[in-house]
């Protein structure tokens, strides 16, 4: 019944990212240290890693340019999210750094749109809740046309905000190190504390606009605000 309920009253784009988490939202052990790194792909994707395949598969593979191990991202009029389930407290480790780097932004992509939904890169959590209907997410983008530092929901339903932490073509080609401060971002983009996160995700998608993107994912890390 309360499967039911949430298709009436979202639409399947929504459904189809939120899922996975939510079958992936298992208890995990406490952290103990400042500072949680995902993965550094030294020896290939670790197995937690897991992709869900949304409207094809974007290639996600790892690459070794000048030795250090990154994630290549290839989408070809395709979306898939690349997914690590970790469940974490965001008031302890509120703060998630990590680079990233893209070919070019999407032409034609506008984030306002449901048609033209589509991000050369993307780094996202989700807080996953047994309610579906009140599973939310923080979308952190590279974005095509929303102006850098600007907060507007996602075209699909209001659960999911995006915010844009770059924006355009000036610093395509190269790589850019982020730290956001998630507790805060969350606080404004619901007006209330969050509940404790269940995933971090990865997405290169350009199945609404049909065109192609590559981008590449350093090493993301998860952080109290004492951590260096």
């Amino acid at each position: 019944m309360a499967l039911t309920v949430f298709f009436q009253m979202t639409n399947s784009p929504l459904f189809r990212w939120v899922l996975p988490f939510l079958l992936l939202w298992l208890a995990q052990p406490a952290f103990c240290n400042d500072a949680i790194l995902i993965d550094d792909y030294r020896d290939g994707l670790k197995p937690q890693w897991q992709e869900k395949s949304f409207s094809g598969n974007t290639e996600y593979r790892v690459v070794r340019p000048n030795d250090r191990p990154v994630i290549q991202a290839t989408s070809q009029a395709s979306a898939s999210a690349l997914m690590y389930e970790i469940e974490y407290d965001v008031d302890r480790y509120p703060i998630l750094s990590w680079r990233w780097k893209i070919e070019k932004t999407i032409p034609g992509g506008d984030a306002r749109h449901k048609e033209t939904d589509d991000f050369a890169a993307r780094v996202y959590i989700v807080f996953p809740s047994w309610a579906f209907w009140k599973t939310t997410a923080l979308n952190y983008v590279w974005a095509n046309r929303l102006p850098r530092g600007e907060m507007i929901p996602n075209a699909y339903t209001d659960n999911a905000m995006m915010i844009a932490v770059e924006s355009g073509e000036e610093k395509a080609g190269r790589w850019v190190e982020e730290r956001v401060n998630v507790l805060q971002d969350y606080r404004r983009a619901f007006g209330t504390n969050p509940p404790p996160a269940g995933a971090v995700a990865i997405m290169t998608d350009t199945d609404n606009t049909g065109q192609q993107a590559t981008a590449w994912y350093g090493p993301i890390r998860i952080l109290s605000e004492s951590a260096d």
